[in-house]
């Protein structure tokens, strides 16, 4: 890879090389930052980890060398669903609450998509995930999805599950209610959570994780059609056995949003706030040219996004990016007022067959 081929601005290559496209461009560019990483604090290890420590891994070598094959499982299903490397976090022996307090200030510090347990974890501790994963978005502008899951007694009946996802209801969270069974092997929602995390965050800004199929034999309880219906109803995260393969019945988090909107405006949030950062703030004047830099950078970023299927940008939901007509960018301060259409995807299928 690299000497000379074009990249992704959606989604920058992960091996290193020199990678080249042509623009015409004379101003900073938004281009994406990094994608598919997911978040796991590790519960048991072994070998030469130490506590409280990050360890970036991508293949299933590095976690074996690292925490003992014993203790990967986790990890593995992370990375075999699509993530492009996992970042570990390992936690002290026996953790209390001011450990799992530690542990989400540690990961203020690092930049990742999709977090998830190693496991179950208390009601109280999915309750501060919550509080976290929303005090990061409005006070921090950090922006990531978090995969929850439950025990095997909560698998078995989907009213557990859907009041599971109430309670954690929010637009960056989602809830998985369906165990799985591998090789015979049965695996919680909690356990298999991690694999739901490495999906998403493999999954690209302009795919949806829906009807994806998964590499499990089957779920550990099939649901009836009026138990779908109501679980998705919920919010909830459902796996399906259709008669052939395991697949999700629909990419929704607990607030009914789609998983690929939300991944997008993550997106977008984050790649904005990042060049604006290092090329922008404290860098050009606040004056017409100035602004009128800034708002192409904008526009710019926005139509390669719009170009790649994450954005429409037609006659009737065109990219707008101009001064907020509200507010007056004034001394040190700019306000723009953006408006996008997500594109969606194609999953409800209707169809009138007129016979003759």
């Amino acid at each position: 890879m690299g000497s000379g081929a074009e990249w992704d601005p959606i989604s920058l290559p992960t091996i290193p090389g020199l990678y080249i496209n042509f623009t015409n461009a004379a101003i900073a560019q938004i281009t994406g930052g990094a994608r598919g990483i997911v978040a796991i604090p590790l519960m048991t290890y072994a070998n030469t980890a130490t506590a409280k420590t990050f360890y970036t891994i991508e293949n299933e070598k590095q976690a074996k060398d690292l925490f003992g094959l014993a203790n990967i499982k986790s990890i593995l299903f992370a990375l075999q669903l699509g993530a492009k490397e996992v970042l570990v976090y390992t936690m002290p022996a026996t953790p209390v609450a001011e450990d799992y307090i530690d542990m989400r200030d540690a990961f203020d510090t690092r930049p990742f998509n999709v977090f998830v347990y190693d496991g179950e974890v208390t009601a109280d501790e999915q309750d501060a995930t919550v509080a976290w994963v929303k005090r990061c978005r409005k006070e921090d502008g950090k922006h990531f999805v978090v995969v929850f899951g439950g025990s095997s007694t909560d698998d078995q009946d989907p009213a557990i599950g859907n009041a599971r996802t109430v309670k954690l209801r929010d637009k960056y969270t989602v809830n998985l209610i369906s165990g799985v069974v591998i090789n015979g092997v049965s695996y919680t929602s909690s356990q298999y959570a991690p694999a739901i995390a490495g999906l998403i965050a493999g999954t690209a800004i302009n795919k949806a994780t829906t009807y994806a199929m998964l590499p499990v034999d089957d779920v550990t309880k099939r649901l009836t059609s009026s138990q779908i219906k109501t679980a998705l109803q919920s919010g909830s995260f459902v796996l399906i056995h259709d008669g052939e393969k395991v697949k999700v019945q629909q990419g929704l988090t607990t607030d009914l949003g789609k998983i690929r909107k939300v991944r997008a405006e993550q997106a977008i949030a984050t790649d904005i706030t990042k060049t604006a950062a290092d090329a922008y703030i404290g860098k050009i004047d606040n004056n017409e040219d100035g602004q009128k830099s800034l708002i192409a950078a904008v526009k710019r970023y926005l139509e390669v996004l719009a170009t790649n299927n994450v954005l429409r940008n037609d006659s009737e939901h065109p990219i707008i990016v101009m001064l907020d007509p509200e507010r007056e960018s004034i001394g040190d301060k700019v306000f723009l007022l953006i408006r996008v259409t997500e594109v969606d995807s194609m999953e409800y299928i209707f169809l009138t067959i007129e016979t003759q």
